[in-house]
Order: structure tokens, then C-alpha cells, then sequence
């Protein structure tokens, strides 16, 4: 049966798709020639066998092939097209399936708008004078948000047709076009300006991080550090390269790397003979099937280059040659209205690209590798004697040496211990001694809970030192580690976005990278205390502040308020305090009306 319907098989284009016995689809495949290509797949003796010259893969799935069907077009182009639409729908055991790429948004302007402004799309839009900036896989909004913050440009589409000018103007974030106290010529000058920081991530990171410093500096901490995530995120999809075409040059590179069971795609995007942004899949396969890179290729190009999206590059790089490129090439240039090439460099910048591409991937493919537990490598790391199952880590917070807490947090296995978190009211006023009088408190609770297997203190090397001496003065032995931001011009904030946390243990300092994962674990648990820290001493702060004002309702002033606490420490033994006591500080009648409000 299966001989009789290839042999029966026409000469025109088409889309062939092969089933095993128990009528499940194995694999689809488009042909220039039916006939010709199905019948390559096989040796026809007295029975039909799978053809010697065949990949391991291909040799495989043959062998089970029990029945084909087919569909006839009229063009390889559209066969071309239906293989791709049939394999996303059935999604056949032997193809290569790869996930649908729907989410990469372009940065647009129109230009035939009398006051242009930069909007984000994901489809080509109508228009002749749309220009488009991309494909930005990440940050695309970040991007256009900075680029509206940094320039005043029309900030909504609806401002123009106003005819008035409204708070962005009043902002300074927009210049009024709307009521004409700005020229179309001098608002395309901003605009252009503003342009060309979408592809220049340098430029425009430079500026964020300037305002970011301005932010800091005017005590603006939490909108310095939104800021400093948003750059974070753009500086996310540099690439680090020096690779830069001389001539103004726009370019889609393609490269796949595989090990084993995986393997990974990753693309870059060229524009203006600058490198702007890049993406990656994975995708595993069955290892005993094989892998066809050549398949995928196609797939990915076919996939990426379906949907309705811009393509302003005229040339495709890919790291391997691949045996359908005239099609797809004929295919895509029927699509887009304009000549597209698929080259494989061997040689000069481009295979530099490619070069690039193919490290970047198998970078992804190392970091994917099965790792040791965190707490393994932390015990390496550090040079411990055994895992730390059990982690406390210390914090504290004041304001101006005011309203002073410690707080102290447990990671245990593998979470956070919240039952285990404790906060502490302090006396002193000075970090060293605050962070002395935690650690003296939490070893004077060992008797009632044990001490835990390391402690990681909030710090540089000087409070790991005092953390030591006081674990060695009460008899026990903790691994301490501490950590603390690099200090740059003798300040270490932590907005400031170039400075990176160092590692003290008593082996020395460890300078790691700021993707390091061990790093990362260390200062989650770091912002974990430290969260912990600010949310106590902001409670504090405020019931500081009702006590206050409740000793000011009884006329008791503000210099008279310090006396009391200078005297007795905090507002808890105020309250305790008999009319006697509070005499060292008060007069009769002011002790005994504060005594009347605690009673």
C-alpha cells in the first residue's frame, strides 16, 4: 500500500506527511517534486526500507512509516508557507518544534505626523514614513519611557489636538507644539536627538544614570532606585562586543548550538552598524532521534519572519550553511517587497558576528547545565568545614542615630524561616555598637536556641571581625561572612548603580561578578534583613512619633521630651517610671500629669 501511493505520487510541488501504522503523524515535509523527494527516502526492493544515505534521525523515522498523505500547490513558496502553518498545528513527532515568537516589540515613529512621537508596535503599521527602531526582545518599554523622560517631546497622542497646553508643560517635559510655542523644524531637532539614543544604549544609560545621582542627591532613594532597575534592564540587552561596521549596515544573525539533549538559538540584531539587542531559545529534543540543524534553520526563519512583523534588515547571517537558502531567501523577498540575502560568512566582520553569536550561545548552554545546591557551592566558596543548613543574617537601621533596631533573619534548608525572624530595640547609636549589641543579644539566647551553622553580617570586614571576636568570647564557632557595597569616593549607596557588593570572609575578600549566582543567594539574603530592618524601624519611627505628640498635648515640650529619653533610654521606661523617678528630670506638676496619661 505504502509502495503504491509513492509510486502514484505527482511531479508538482507540495507538502507530504508521513504516518506510522497506529495512523499517529511522524513528520511533514514540503518538495519541489513530490514524487522525487518521498521516493528519496526509500530503497525499493521486494520490500521498502529506509534509504542508507539517510541522518540517524531521518533513518529512524522512516523505518516506522506505515502510510503518507499529501497536498499539491502551485509554487515551492507556498509550499514553503503550508509546511510551517501544518507543523505549528500538528506538531509532528519528528520535526523540530520551537515555541511561537509573538512577543518582540518595535519602537516607531511616524513621520508624516506633524509632531512625531516614538510609540511601541509589534506589526507592521500603514504608512510610507514610518520608521522603525528594533526588534527590542526586552526593555522596549523602559527604553521609551526614559526617551519621554529625558526629552520634551508630545508625551500623548491626544496632546496636540488639545490645543492647550497641559501639566506636562507645566513639568517641563513637553515644549506646548499644541498652543505653538515650538516649530515643527526645532521639535524634529529634539526629536532626532532623542532617536538616536534608542540604539545608542550607552548614551542614553549615561543619562539615566545622571539623573539617577541627581535623585540620590536630593534624598529621592526610592525613585533613584526604580531608576537604577530600569538600567539595569536596558543594560541587560548590550552585548558586550567590539565588533562595529565601519558603513551603516542592518543585519539579523542567527546561531545554534547544541549539547546532548538541548540546544540553543540565539539571535542578534544589527542596526545602523551597531549591535542593539539580542535573544535566545531553547528547546530539548530526544537524544536518540538526533538533531537537524538544518531543519531548525528553517523553521526559525520561517517562524520569526511569519508573523506580521518589520523587517528593516536586508541581510540574514546564520553560523551554519543550510540547503533550502535560495528558497527561503525567493520566499521572503516576495514578502517584504525587498531583496533579502541568507548569507554563511566565513571570513572578515561578519563571521566575527557569527563568531560572537555561537558564544554567546554556548554561554547559555554552560549556565543551563545541572548545578551543584546553592548552599554546595556556597560551602566551597567560602572554604567551609560543612553546608550551612541553618544561615542567620543581621541588619540595622536609625535615622541620624535616631530610634536604632537590629533585625535578625533565618534561612534554613531551603527558605527563609519567618518564625525564626527577630527585631531588636537598641541603645546604642553608632552602627559598630549597634551591630556589637545585636550579636551580644543573640549569643546570650543561645542556651534557649542554638547557634545556627554561619552568620552572614551586613558590613564590611570590620563588623565580620567584631562578629567573630564576640562568637569567640561566648565559646562558640560560626563561619562569618559579611557583605557589603564597594566604596566609590568613600560612599557606598545603594543606588549607586557602578558599585558592586564584595564578599569578606576570613580568607580574604571575594570579588565576584555581579551574575554570579553565589552572589546573587548572598545578597537576597543581605535585602532580606535588610527589608526586615526598615519595615521595624519605620514602625518604631511612627510610634516615636505618636509618643511625641502625646507628650506635647500635656505641654510637655520637645526639650524636656529629649531629657526623659536621655535619661531613661527609650519611651517604654518613661511609661514604667514612678512620680519619683520622674522628678530627676520633670517638675512636680509635669511628672505627675505624665504619670496620668500611662495610668
Amino acid at each position: 500500500m505504502l509502495k503504491s501511493s509513492i509510486q502514484s505520487l505527482p511531479n508538482h510541488p507540495g507538502v507530504y506527511q508521513f504516518f506510522d501504522k497506529k495512523g499517529r503523524l511522524l513528520y511533514i515535509g514540503k518538495a519541489k517534486n513530490l514524487k522525487k523527494r518521498v521516493k528519496s527516502y526509500f530503497r525499493f526492493h521486494n520490500t521498502l526500507s529506509p534509504a542508507p544515505n539517510l541522518s540517524p534521525r531521518i533513518f529512524q523515522m522512516v523505518a516506522q512509516v506505515a502510510n503518507l498523505e499529501y497536498i499539491v500547490v502551485q509554487n515551492e513558496s507556498d509550499a514553503l508557507i503550508l509546511e510551517n502553518s501544518l507543523i505549528k498545528q500538528l506538531k509532528p513527532k519528528y520535526n523540530i518544534l520551537l515555541r511561537d515568537d509573538k512577543t518582540y516589540p518595535y519602537i516607531y515613529v511616524d513621520f508624516d505626523e506633524p509632531f512625531p512621537r516614538p510609540q511601541i508596535t509589534r506589526k507592521v503599521l500603514k504608512g510610507k514614513k514610518v520608521k522603525y527602531y528594533g526588534p527590542l526582545p526586552s526593555a522596549a518599554k523602559d527604553i521609551l519611557d526614559s526617551i519621554y523622560e529625558l526629552f520634551p517631546l508630545v508625551q500623548k497622542k491626544s496632546c496636540v489636538q488639545g490645543h492647550k497646553a497641559c501639566l506636562f508643560y507645566q513639568m517641563q517635559r513637553c515644549l506646548a507644539p499644541c498652543e505653538g510655542k515650538i516649530d515643527q523644524k526645532s521639535y524634529r531637532k529634539i526629536l532626532d536627538e532623542a532617536l538616536d539614543n534608542i540604539h545608542n544604549k550607552k548614551l542614553l544609560i549615561q543619562k539615566l544614570e545622571k539623573k539617577m545621582e541627581e535623585l540620590a542627591q536630593q534624598l529621592r532613594f526610592e525613585e533613584a532606585a526604580k531608576l537604577r532597575d530600569r538600567i539595569e534592564r536596558i543594560r541587560s540587552i548590550e552585548l558586550t562586543s567590539q565588533i562595529d561596521l565601519a558603513k551603516i549596515e542592518n543585519l539579523d544573525i542567527y546561531a545554534i548550538e547544541k549539547e546532548k539533549n538541548r540546544a540553543v538559538l540565539v539571535r542578534m540584531f544589527m542596526r545602523e552598524g551597531k549591535l542593539v539587542a539580542s535573544s535566545y531559545n531553547t528547546f530539548d529534543f530526544d537524544d536518540h532521534k538526533g538533531f537537524d540543524i538544518d531543519e531548525a534553520y528553517k523553521r526559525v526563519l520561517l517562524e520569526f519572519y511569519g508573523h506580521d512583523r518589520p523587517l528593516s534588515a536586508s541581510t540574514i547571517l546564520l553560523a551554519h550553511a543550510i540547503q533550502e537558502k535560495e528558497e527561503i531567501e525567493k520566499l521572503l523577498s516576495q514578502k517584504f517587497g525587498k531583496k533579502i540575502k541568507i548569507i554563511h560568512p566565513k571570513r572578515g566582520e561578519k563571521a566575527k558576528l557569527i563568531q560572537l553569536a555561537l558564544l554567546n550561545a554556548k554561554e547559555i548552554l554552560a549556565k543551563q547545565k545541572p548545578q551543584e545546591p546553592i548552599l554546595a557551592q556556597l560551602k566551597e566558596l567560602l572554604k567551609l568545614a560543612s553546608e550551612p543548613h541553618r544561615i542567620e543574617i543581621f541588619d540595622n537601621s536609625h535615622t541620624f542615630g535616631s530610634t536604632p533596631v537590629g533585625a535578625m533573619v533565618v534561612y534554613e534548608g531551603d527558605r527563609f524561616d519567618k518564625r525564626s525572624y527577630r527585631h531588636y530595640n537598641l541603645e546604642s547609636r553608632d552602627e559598630y555598637t549597634q551591630m556589637k549589641e545585636i550579636l551580644t543579644r543573640r549569643c546570650e539566647s543561645f542556651a534557649k536556641n542554638p547557634p545556627p551553622d554561619m552568620w552572614l553580617i551586613d558590613g564590611g570586614e570590620t563588623l565580620r571581625s567584631l562578629a567573630e571576636d564576640i562568637a569567640k568570647s561566648f565559646g562558640v564557632d560560626i563561619d562569618i561572612v559579611a557583605i557589603a557595597k564597594e566604596k566609590k569616593e568613600a560612599k557606598a549607596r545603594r543606588v549607586k548603580g557602578k558599585a558592586h557588593d564584595l564578599v569578606y570572609t576570613k580568607n580574604g575578600i571575594l570579588h565576584l561578578l555581579p551574575s554570579d549566582k553565589r552572589l546573587q543567594f548572598l545578597q537576597r539574603l543581605r535585602d532580606e534583613a535588610h527589608k526586615f530592618a526598615i519595615t521595624f524601624h519605620r514602625k518604631q519611627r511612627t510610634k516615636k512619633a505618636k509618643e511625641l505628640e502625646l507628650l506635647k498635648i500635656t505641654g510637655i515640650g520637645e526639650a524636656k521630651v529629649q531629657k526623659l529619653l536621655n535619661f531613661f533610654g527609650s519611651f517604654e521606661r518613661i511609661k514604667e517610671a514612678s512620680i519619683e523617678e520622674l522628678r530627676a528630670v520633670l517638675s512636680e506638676k509635669d511628672a505627675k500629669n505624665l504619670r496620668k496619661i500611662y495610668n
